[in-house]
């Protein structure tokens, strides 16, 4: 394929397999910001303005409502952007991602930030750190938990996760060293990576779009802890689109490392690799997987397991004497705060669920990362609905996975629908030159007598 740009497009030129000119053409569809039907990518901003103008109106949280104002905006101006420059449409674009980096994420988290705001997860992460630096563990001791009626003095999540707030407990409280502008930065790279490995195009500006999306972006200006392991978890997938097994194995050791939501992704990912490529290949993973897991974890489950359980078991399932803050009106939840009955039935309906995505690994297990990704986001849809301590913020996980694998297999689907290259055409071998036939031998009659 042929670079061709102009003044304001740059668009792919296809050339023959002999090295002549061929047709060139705009990719169509998703497999760029840039080529995204006008009408696709200004209602997908209307929709985005619409639904933050209602976190700002209905909200109760004023950290929720001051994200909502300031994201409303943006994607109103930029929608308004991608419409007048409709003869410039990659200026258009370039333009609307700046403006909804700023007014989706930048702006808002800035006004928190310097205002010392954030739901309590940002607290915990920096509080963590400190203690992680301080006594070796970011965890709280039971004994210290034993007495405490503070939900935030728990750590729900795996040790990597302090990693984030080390800035904060190492410089102290500024804008660069809040956790949440490294859950972005992390997010933004290791996201765009796993685009560019699954096959997509146009990957840092589908990041850009993805990152400033409410998707992504009301999770991370008001805490965040979520955004780092979707990227991971989407790094993951990609490398088994390869397959790299090993590399496969780091990015989902990394994201299982800093909370247990990813587990469920080894045992997909474990089950797409032993029905396609073997059990050599599925053990290879696993084992790599489980080996970051036990060298980031294992040091701490070692030393101090009480303090491990209580905080990253016991209180996310609700068995710890503090109920955790996360609270949403879904199913799990609702039985939950019926009381000693209702949370017995949420946790055996949450263990039934996966039991029920287990079985269906074995009687039909995927055979492709498009069927195991959406597999995964089932299973993750289904244990948000139906954890006791839930909220709307965990499904960026399953809609993060479908935009990555959406935009991935778009960017893909034209190699795959071309099929492998075809070798150039080879000349015939050369002929043999004809060697002179000898003169047949004269036939001699035999004499008469």
């Amino acid at each position: 394929m042929g670079l061709v740009e102009g003044r304001d497009t740059r668009v792919l030129a296809s050339t023959s397999a002999h090295g002549g000119d061929g047709e060139s053409s705009m990719p169509a569809g998703w497999q760029s910001v840039t080529t995204l039907p006008r009408v696709w990518l200004v209602s997908g901003l209307v929709a985005c303005a619409l639904f933050a103008a209602g976190v700002s109106l209905f909200s109760g949280d004023s950290l929720h409502r001051l994200w909502g104002v300031s994201a409303a905006c943006a994607y109103a101006v930029a929608a308004l952007v991608i419409m007048a420059w409709r003869s410039r449409a990659v200026t258009g674009v370039d333009i609307a991602l700046g403006v909804l980096i700023c007014g989706a994420i930048l702006v808002p988290l800035l006004l928190m930030v310097l205002n010392g705001h954030g739901e309590p997860e940002v607290g915990v992460v920096a509080n963590s750190a400190r203690t992680l630096i301080r006594h070796g563990t970011p965890y709280k001791s039971s004994k210290v938990l034993a007495t405490t009626t503070d939900p935030n003095q728990y750590n729900p999540y795996l040790p990597l996760m302090a990693v984030f707030g080390v800035p904060q407990a190492v410089l102290g409280h500024g804008v660069l060293t809040d956790p949440r502008v490294w859950f972005g930065i992390v997010f933004l790279i290791v996201f765009a990576f796993a685009l560019r490995i699954a096959g997509a195009r146009d990957c840092a500006r589908w990041a850009l779009l993805v990152t400033a999306s409410p998707i992504i972006a009301f999770e991370l200006v008001v805490g965040g802890t979520d955004v780092p392991m979707v990227a991971f978890l989407c790094l993951g997938f990609a490398l088994l689109w390869r397959p790299n097994v090993v590399a496969a194995g780091l990015a989902l050791g990394i994201a299982s490392s800093m909370k247990a939501t990813a587990w469920p992704a080894l045992i997909v990912a474990f089950t797409l690799l032993y029905v396609r490529d073997g059990k050599r290949a599925a053990w290879r993973f696993t084992l790599v997987a489980l080996v970051v897991v036990a060298l980031i974890v294992g040091p701490f489950a070692i030393l101090r397991p009480g303090a491990l359980v209580r905080n990253t078991i016991l209180f996310p399932l609700g068995l710890a004497s503090v109920k955790s803050q996360a609270a949403s009106p879904l199913l799990g939840h609702v039985l939950a705060q019926t009381g000693v009955l209702g949370h017995t039935i949420a946790v055996i309906l949450l263990i039934g669920s996966g039991l029920a995505i287990a079985v269906s690994l074995v009687v039909r297990p995927p055979r492709d990362v498009p069927s195991a990704t959406i597999r995964l986001v089932i299973g993750l849809t289904a244990m948000f609905v139906l954890a006791p301590s839930t909220r709307f913020g965990y499904f960026i996980y399953p809609a993060a996975m479908m935009v990555w694998l959406l935009v991935s297999m778009a960017g893909r689907k034209p190699a795959d629908l071309a099929g492998p290259p075809q070798p150039e055409a080879l000349p015939p071998p050369p002929q043999p030159e004809p060697q002179p036939q000898p003169a047949p031998a004269p036939h001699i009659w035999p004499a008469p007598f």
